[in-house]
């Protein structure tokens, strides 16, 4: 067996790359060497497992379809509800080959509450239509810095609206990146609490003095805002979920406009 034929269907190097170790073979530098070039060429180019095999899921495509669920299920915990219209814009890759992949379906399916691996994403536009939701789909020419970009927005019976942004970075895995003009980053992977509030001296500490009292332990915080004094957003990871009577507490505090609390994906 030549290294080329392994990291060809490990790590999916580009053809070039594997060309120069295409007549290395194991017998020629010994087999210890071998796997140990393999781990290590391996190593180098993967974030994670997920980048070689991808998650269970339906349909082609880990980026295409199961990150596409990912996304769509998120914007709808977000939203907090089915939203009852729903305009989709697609960037990138996305906006060319969404048909194709399955995109459009997926994230449909999301929009829904069907996980990646449910075989409801197939029929998602008929189930899209018995429950009443519209969608419509737009296919944006513009570079947003990222392939695989969509920006929800979503709509109530009451026409409540909110846009969610969110972008597929392969193996399934996803980032929320805004919400309403706020940036900010969610991966779906953790237990997340999501505090919007002004920018103010006190206001982290006393969200994290309130998980503190009701012994939640946090495991990563960013703050994101629009300028000095203006609106901010606290996206803080924790070890467990924040129990609602926490999260109504937080809503009291001055100068905390809403908290948002989500179980990993």
């Amino acid at each position: 067996m030549s290294i080329n034929v392994v990291l060809c269907v490990c790590t999916k190097i580009p053809l070039m790359c594997i060309w120069t170790l295409i007549n290395i073979d194991c017998y020629t530098i010994g087999k210890v060497r071998f796997f140990h070039i393999v781990y290590v060429y391996i190593e180098a180019c993967m974030n994670s497992i997920f980048d070689i095999i991808g998650p269970v899921m339906i349909g082609p495509s880990s980026s295409h379809t199961a990150g596409a669920a990912r996304l769509g299920k998120m914007a709808r915990c977000i939203f907090r509800s089915t939203p009852k219209k729903v305009d989709l814009t697609l960037y990138g890759s996305f906006a060319k080959t969404y048909k194709g992949h399955g995109t459009d379906r997926a994230l449909i399916g999301g929009l829904l509450g069907f996980k990646e691996d449910d075989t409801n994403i197939r029929i998602a536009h008929k189930l899209a239509e018995k429950e009443g939701m519209e969608y419509n789909f737009i296919e944006s020419p513009l570079d947003v810095g990222h392939p695989n970009v969509v920006r929800f927005d979503m709509y109530d019976e009451h026409n409540r609206h909110m846009t969610v942004i969110g972008r597929s970075l392969g193996g399934g895995q996803i980032m929320i990146t805004e919400v309403d003009g706020n940036d900010m980053s969610i991966t779906g992977d953790e237990f997340t609490l999501v505090v919007f509030h002004e920018d103010r001296p006190g206001a982290i500490s006393l969200v994290s003095q309130a998980l503190s009292e009701s012994d939640i332990n946090i495991a990563t915080m960013r703050v994101f805002r629009k300028g000095k004094h203006k609106d901010a957003v606290m996206v803080i990871t924790t070890d467990t979920v924040v129990n609602p009577i926490t999260v109504q507490f937080m809503r009291e505090f001055p100068g905390i406009q809403d908290v948002m609390t989500f179980e990993a994906l």
